[in-house]
């Protein structure tokens, strides 16, 4: 059977001058996938880390899907700032809208992100990836066993869900973030809970 390749927009953002900031929260924190020349700790305002997106490629499918983490709206969240050479970061961009956009569950945004995880601290403009609240993808927040469920189930093109989810919960820890609802989702799909 042949597939129509997923379906997504090209967002309409003009990069910033100069170098490219990247801000990862979730997969690219551990697993970036880009050169760059520069990498920070970082801190958005207005949101934080959730697994709140349906994932119908990477970590599931459309029968069977995953869940991966978005930003959602509300709080802070710490996480990695990337910063990318202004020859590259044209390439890069590329590289993140198919990573990240490869359907419409997130939507690309520019992001003032501050350096160090302080709002006394240098800030920068960031490209990031925030859930797409109208996208049919988008999970919300779920009880730990829901959560736990969906993500012990599924598997989609860049591997197992449960691998996602610890490898997330291991670079949260290995940066010192205590993420106590993504922990016990994550020890509940390890002791196999329902």
């Amino acid at each position: 059977m042949n597939l129509a390749p997923p379906q997504y927009t090209i967002p309409d953002l003009t990069l910033p001058e100069g170098d490219l900031w990247v801000f990862g929260y979730g997969s690219v924190m551990w697993r970036p996938g880009f050169a760059h020349a520069e990498r920070r700790t970082g801190r958005v305002y207005g949101y934080h880390r959730a697994l709140c997106v349906w994932s119908w490629v990477h970590r599931g499918t459309r029968a069977r899907p995953g869940l991966v983490l978005g930003l959602d709206v509300g709080g802070s969240c710490q996480g990695i700032a990337f910063r990318i050479a202004a020859a590259d970061k044209h390439a890069v961009a590329d590289y993140l809208y198919r990573r990240e956009l490869v359907t419409d569950g997130y939507q690309a945004t520019l992001q003032r992100v501050y350096l160090g995880g302080a709002a006394n601290r240098a800030a920068v403009t960031a490209l990031t990836f925030r859930a797409n609240r109208g996208h049919p993808q988008y999970a919300g927040k779920l009880d730990y066993r829901q959560a736990a469920d969906t993500v012990r189930r599924a598997h989609g093109v860049s591997g197992a869900n449960p691998e996602y989810v610890a490898s997330a919960v291991q670079q949260l820890q290995a940066m010192g973030i205590a993420d106590g609802h993504l922990h016990k989702i994550n020890l509940a799909v390890q002791a196999g809970e329902t």
